[in-house]
């Protein structure tokens, strides 16, 4: 499970050929005790939550980055090691 960012305290996460259990394309993004899973690009809650705060800033961050992190998804799905992505400043 590559980091690909880190911004703010929240650590953002891919998994590798993580598919069964959302079926969409998604990261997973932790901030203290608290984890959320969120799709690409549309930035829907799959499950989980951190701050509302912090949620707002991964939600820029997500829009700022929708490409790369599609790019991303596609490279961890077939088992490569996804690119680190510029955090948000």
């Amino acid at each position: 499970m590559p980091a690909i960012s880190m911004f703010y305290g929240i650590i953002v996460y891919l998994y590798f050929k993580d598919n069964r259990q959302h079926h969409s394309p998604h990261i997973h993004a932790i901030y203290q005790e608290n984890e959320v899973i969120v799709s690409i690009p549309e930035g829907k809650i799959l499950e989980g939550s951190i701050p509302s705060n912090k949620m707002k800033l991964l939600l820029a961050w997500m829009e700022l980055h929708q490409d790369e992190l599609v790019a991303d998804w596609q490279l961890a799905l077939s088992g490569q090691q996804p690119y680190k992505i510029e955090p948000l400043r």
